[in-house]
């Protein structure tokens, strides 16, 4: 009969990710992980595999439990637009909460790793599609509805939205300043509301 775990698997993988989070992914050894998750090396390579994978999932219960939670709170229980605005809040929110100014683990990662190694560009590629995907639901959605901006192409206004987010995400870590991160969210929910966007030669 195999023995027992003695530590709490969950409780490991959230310090992984504080290890990795706040060294990135280079930076951090197997015995950072180690000795950040109270294990043995042994112990971590039974229960997570090697650094790589141990990385992968670190990742995946990262955006498991923030964008994806996010997704579900908002895309189920707001009409699109607001559903939009409140993912941003939410996020600048969670800049400015952030003291050590880590930023945001997909995006740290698709900086340093994922430009060197194919693994990690197709895993995070594929997240950045999940959020894209949000960001297209959610527009278009709002254009059948005529609450959002149908001057433009849905896909367009998706990608705007990604690029928004990751450089959100990127400049709150050198300038975390709520005038600044409020101040390019504005604009963009402007340009996605019928409301405030009138269609050439239209009324205003």
């Amino acid at each position: 009969m195999a023995r027992p775990r003695q530590f709490d698997e969950a409780s490991a993988l959230a310090a992984a990710i504080r290890c990795f989070w706040s060294r990135g992914y280079e930076a951090t050894s197997v015995r950072d992980l180690a000795d950040a998750m109270g294990i043995t090396g042994p112990s971590l390579y039974n229960a997570f595999g090697d650094k790589r994978a141990l990385y992968l999932k670190a990742i995946d219960h990262y955006v498991e439990n923030g964008f994806c939670d996010r997704v579900r709170r908002f895309e189920n229980q707001l009409a699109p637009l607001a559903a939009i605005a409140a993912f941003f809040e939410e996020i600048v929110a969670l800049s400015l909460a952030d003291t050590e100014h880590k930023g945001c683990l997909v995006v740290n990662a698709a900086l340093e790793t994922a430009p060197h190694d194919a693994e990690f560009q197709a895993a995070l590629a594929a997240v950045l599609g999940d959020m894209e995907s949000f960001f297209l639901r959610c527009v278009q959605a709002g254009q059948a509805a005529g609450s959002v901006n149908a001057t433009q192409p849905a896909a367009d206004l998706a990608r705007t939205l990604l690029g928004l987010l990751m450089g959100l995400r990127v400049l709150a870590r050198a300038r975390p300043e709520p005038a600044l991160l409020r101040g390019m969210v504005r604009p963009v929910l402007a340009l996605l509301d019928a409301g405030t966007t009138a269609a050439p030669g239209s009324p205003s």
